[in-house]
């Protein structure tokens, strides 16, 4: 899916699918909605103003705030996304001059990622467009209506980080039975 703005009419409000039932299936569509719209967006104003992707900039918001940088496997760590996402982007962001991979000092198997000077300045520019577009999407959301947002959220999130399942009530997946026959005793299984 190629995230230019004309798909933007793509995207559908599935939370309205069975209005006024299942309630907390409905918020849970509601959350995931307004994120793929926003990073539909952002991801657009990106690829279209600096030609570089959503995970690359996340990358280099990371090592932006570690300026002495960080070992592939942190990277991976903060990104939540495997060692091979991170090697494929942190590759082509050399390729780009924009980052610097070096063996790490303390342990010589590991490699250490940071900003290029080039990636700095890029990072900066972008940064600043980056909190302008997030400002104008929320422009019309009133500092009570963003308060009552972030306590909502916040409570949301301390919740569901809490929340546990039971694992007896968890329904199972029905077992295949295996019947095993004994060679040369066609139809009669094993006992």
């Amino acid at each position: 899916m190629t995230s230019g703005p004309d798909n933007l009419v793509q995207l559908r409000d599935y939370e309205m699918v069975g209005f006024g039932r299942h309630e907390n299936l409905r918020l849970w569509l509601r959350l995931l909605t307004c994120t793929m719209l926003i990073e539909t967006k952002i991801r657009g104003q990106l690829e279209g103003h600096f030609s570089v992707t959503l995970p690359q900039f996340d990358l280099m918001a990371q090592l932006d705030r570690v300026p002495e940088g960080l070992t592939m496997s942190t990277l991976s760590e903060r990104l939540m996304v495997s060692n091979g996402n991170v090697t494929g982007i942190v590759r082509r962001l050399i390729g780009e001059g924009l980052v610097e991979r070096q063996i790490s000092k303390t342990d010589r198997r590991s490699f250490v990622v940071s900003l290029s000077p080039k990636g700095q300045t890029l990072f900066r520019e972008m940064a600043e467009k980056h909190e302008s577009w997030i400002n104008a999407l929320f422009a019309g959301l009133s500092p009570t209506d963003i308060s009552q947002l972030m306590t909502l959220l916040a409570s949301t999130k301390d919740k569901v980080r809490g929340a546990s399942f039971d694992a007896a009530k968890a329904p199972r997946a029905a077992a295949k039975k295996v019947i095993r026959v004994e060679p040369g005793k066609r139809g009669r299984p094993a006992r």
